[in-house]
C-alpha cells in the first residue's frame, strides 16, 4: 500500500527496520531538547504529515524499549491519526519514570502502525445473545 507522506523534519521518512516489522519508528523534530521531568508530558512534533487511505488509521504507540529502560509511554497510547487528519503528526510523551528524561531531534520516540479498521452501524435489539461469560468482567475468572 503507498501512503501520501510530506516530510518537513531534518530526518529520512519512516522506514521499517526489520522485513516483518509491524511499526515504524518515528523520530522527535525539534529545534532544542525538551527536558521530560518524572511524570510530565509533552507534544512533540514530528515534522511528518500524511494522508491514509479510507477504512485506515495510524496508530502511534510507545517504543518497548524506551518504555523499559527509560519509563517514556505515550499517554494516549495507543493513539490514533485518522484517514481526514492532515496536520502535523504530534506525540504525546510522558515520564513514568523516577528520572528526568531529555528528548533529543531526531531521537526515536515512538512506532507508527497502519491498521485497517472498520467502520461500524449501530443495530439496536432488546436482547444480546448468551455466552459462556455473560456480564463477568474485570478479574471474573480468578487466578
Amino acid at each position: 500500500m503507498q501512503v501520501k507522506i510530506i516530510n518537513k523534519s531534518n530526518h529520512p521518512n519512516p522506514a521499517y527496520e526489520t522485513r516483518l516489522s509491524a511499526g515504524m519508528d518515528l523520530r522527535a523534530n525539534i529545534d532544542e531538547p525538551v527536558l521530560l521531568k518524572p511524570l510530565q508530558r509533552a507534544l512533540i512534533k514530528t515534522g511528518l504529515f500524511i494522508e491514509l487511505p479510507e477504512g485506515f488509521e495510524a496508530q502511534i504507540r510507545p517504543r518497548s524499549g524506551l518504555a523499559y529502560k527509560k519509563g517514556i509511554s505515550i499517554v494516549n497510547s495507543p493513539g490514533t491519526i485518522d484517514a481526514d487528519y492532515r496536520g502535523e503528526i504530534g506525540v504525546l510523551l510522558v515520564n513514568l519514570s523516577s528520572e528526568d528524561f531529555l528528548v533529543n531531534d531526531g531521537e526515536r520516540i515512538c512506532q507508527m502502525v497502519i491498521a485497517k479498521h472498520e467502520t461500524i452501524s449501530w443495530n439496536s435489539v432488546e436482547v444480546l445473545e448468551e455466552t459462556k461469560r455473560g456480564e463477568g468482567g474485570f478479574g471474573h475468572t480468578g487466578v
